[in-house]
């Protein structure tokens, strides 16, 4: 385990990541021709309500059509939920970031309403991005050089980075454990209490030489830091895009497996994975 984390503290944030991708298939499961980017995203902060979470790192998002791929973004208010409706054949994804119990989740699940043989596509060369960042993790690679290894990947595989329109071009963040609370204001749809913490690893990092934020830029050109990273690959080709986000734990282990790891092998992105296979 890290220095500063126990595996109680790993279990708390393994069940909130997967009370938050229980959500994402659930409302999934509902999602029908006519339904707006802003009713999906209220469906699911009322599912998470409705099941304790009072405090966010920040609310739901929902993309449809193009904007999985955010075409056209410019600016940050372009991520927020609109009138997009979803249509037969449409791809879609939600973003959805609950605290419970002071334990953060950041999930991002890839769905398409009914057959679209390019997004299953798309999905499948997905996977092997989770593969290639947990490899370099454990090997101590830079986080910058991983970055670019990921994005190298994506390249070969046809596809656009498009994470890199994330503010900051970020592929992953930090997260930790926050003080509960039964409600926390917000700001532009963050919690403020998440938006602290980030802001005191930001300055800590600054005077210990690593960034909280995972980037393309300099200043992530150091070593894995130890903690939990919310990691979102997301690629993206003609208007479609994919992405998946979880929890990938980073220890000061000199265990290879032990190292890194991701939290939990038990969601859907991965149980896809394996039926692939298991059905080569």
């Amino acid at each position: 385990m890290t220095s500063s984390m126990n595996t109680a503290e790993l279990r708390g944030f393994r069940e909130t990541q997967r009370l938050a991708y229980d959500c994402a298939e659930a409302i999934a499961a509902r999602l029908v021709p006519g339904v707006t980017e802003r009713e999906a995203a209220r469906m699911q902060r009322d599912w998470l309500r409705e099941r304790g979470v009072r405090d966010w790192f920040h609310l739901p998002f929902a993309w449809f059509g193009d904007r999985t791929a955010f075409t056209g973004f410019r600016v940050p208010l372009d991520f927020f939920p609109t009138a997009r409706r979803l249509e037969p054949g449409m791809p879609f994804i939600l973003d959805l970031a609950p605290v419970r119990g002071g334990y953060t989740a950041d999930v991002g699940y890839a769905g398409c309403l009914g057959a679209n043989p390019l997004h299953d596509r798309l999905l499948s060369d997905l996977a092997a991005h989770r593969e290639l960042i947990l490899r370099e993790v454990r090997e101590r690679r830079p986080l910058r050089e991983i970055y670019e290894d990921v994005e190298r990947l994506m390249v070969r595989q046809g596809y656009v980075n498009r994470h890199r329109a994330y503010p900051f071009g970020v592929i992953a963040h930090k997260v930790d454990r926050l003080r509960e609370r039964r409600w926390s204001p917000r700001l532009f749809g963050f919690g403020t209490q998440a938006l602290k913490g980030l802001a005191s690893d930001a300055l800590r990092g600054h005077r210990e030489g690593w960034s909280p934020l995972w980037s393309p830029h300099r200043r992530s050109d150091h070593p894995p830091h130890p903690g939990l990273w919310a990691v979102e690959p997301h690629l993206g080709f003609r208007g479609t895009g994919v992405k998946f986000e979880e929890l990938l734990v980073v220890t000061d282990s000199r265990d290879h497996e032990e190292s890194a790891f991701w939290l939990d092998d038990d969601l859907p992105h991965v149980r896809r994975r394996q039926e692939e296979r298991t059905a080569v």
